[in-house]
């Protein structure tokens, strides 16, 4: 029985621990959290991905979880409404697909499909990684070592343990950071993602959950690097100041900076030209992120793990099944990183011109003549998650 060290505990993690699970080895999966991270803003999962789910008996489960959210508008000045885009009904097109949930409620669902065939170790993480042809030794921060047969690194872009084995992983920075907050549900709230298109590289969002509150973010295109190294008191700062007089529901969202659960991400994607170094493998995030503007950060985190478990699961020998892994998932990551030209600029113009060109092109992707010829144009509603067919697991 092969022994596997899985890092991470949202999704990818869990994901790839049921995978080996199921295949017979045994699984433990390590989380510096002292518990499940129930924060996390609206994902969707998509094509490819919703076959995982479907593979693993939770498609339904997933879906009766969701956030019930009908579509998304898009509200120009004053709040106006420039064009709106139900829901898709399906698993691949427009920019609210048909299974939104919440990150922190996918994860648990993860979590409790797997916590009795798998071993999971909160408060702790990886400090070192020493390997040998043989296996690898693995020294955590509470001070215990441990040696594994693999170790999988599948927690997320700003992965610590990726830089024992891959240091100074490069990012391609989007020039734009974003806001993440939770905020109380207001009685003229709606079950639809409304965008505001706010001038001068803003955007600010409000989304649905099915916990009786909105997820709200606030979208900022800037050149300056290190807000999210900030403090919070420092964020807020920036962020009222960026944001003060942008109109519609922008002082609400201000006012609940000081008290409000908030994250705040510098959007940058990962490229490495390698996912594994010894026994050591990356999946998810910490191997290629996409960010969330390409809409299939989800779906390639489920396909990924499930992927590389099938790999692990042909392959008597690691290095061939991390290959295997590499030449099926490459192709498709590639196409997920592969933004339009523009993004996320074209989507938070800093003109007025902008402004006005964006709301044009948004009145004619959701004019009936374009939904009948497959709704949103380009990438920003279909990102390829069909684009991908999973291995026989």
């Amino acid at each position: 029985m092969t022994s596997v060290l899985v890092s991470g505990a949202s999704v990818a993690g869990p994901t790839t621990a049921s995978w080996l699970a199921r295949a017979g080895h045994d699984v433990t999966v390590v989380e510096r959290a002292d518990s499940l991270r129930d924060e996390g803003q609206n994902i969707d999962v998509r094509g490819a991905a919703r076959e995982v789910l479907r593979r693993m008996g939770l498609e339904e489960t997933a879906l009766a979880h969701g956030t019930g959210e009908q579509g998304t508008v898009f509200l120009g000045e004053g709040g106006r409404e420039l064009a709106r885009f139900p829901a898709s009904s399906d698993d691949t097109t427009g920019p609210t697909a048909e299974l939104e949930i919440l990150r922190g409620r996918l994860g648990q669902l993860l979590f409790d499909h797997t916590e009795d065939d798998v071993a999971y170790r909160f408060g702790d993480q990886i400090t070192a990684l020493d390997q040998d042809p043989d296996g690898v030794d693995v020294t955590f921060a509470s001070g215990t070592q441990e040696r594994y047969d693999l170790v999988v690194l599948a927690d997320g872009v700003n992965s610590r343990s990726r830089e024992l084995v891959l240091p100074d992983a490069p990012r391609r920075y989007l020039g734009m950071v974003i806001a993440y907050l939770t905020i109380p549900r207001a009685d003229d709230d709606t079950d639809w993602w409304r965008w505001y298109v706010a001038g001068r590289g803003r955007g600010v969002n409000l989304r649905p959950d099915d916990t009786g509150t909105q997820r709200a973010m606030l979208n900022l295109m800037t050149d300056v690097r290190g807000i999210d190294a900030l403090d919070r008191d420092a964020q807020v700062t920036l962020l009222r100041r960026a944001f003060a007089g942008a109109g519609w529901q922008t002082d609400r969202i201000l006012a609940e900076l000081d008290d409000a659960p908030m994250y705040l991400e510098d959007l940058a994607q990962i490229h490495l030209d390698r996912w594994s170094v010894g026994r050591v493998v990356l999946t998810g995030d910490a191997a290629w992120c996409a960010t969330p503007v390409s809409g299939i950060g989800t779906t390639l985190a489920l396909t990924g793990a499930y992927t590389l478990a099938a790999c692990l699961a042909a392959h008597d020998d690691h290095r061939a099944a991390f290959a295997d892994y590499d030449a099926r998932m490459r192709p498709f990551v590639e196409k997920g990183q592969s933004l339009p030209p523009g993004t996320p600029g074209l989507a938070n113009p800093q003109t007025d011109l902008g402004r006005k060109l964006l709301g044009t092109a948004l009145k004619l992707a959701a004019s009936p003549v374009a939904t009948k010829l497959g709704g949103i144009a380009g990438r920003f509603g279909n990102p390829p998650a069909d684009e991908y067919e999973l291995p026989a697991a």
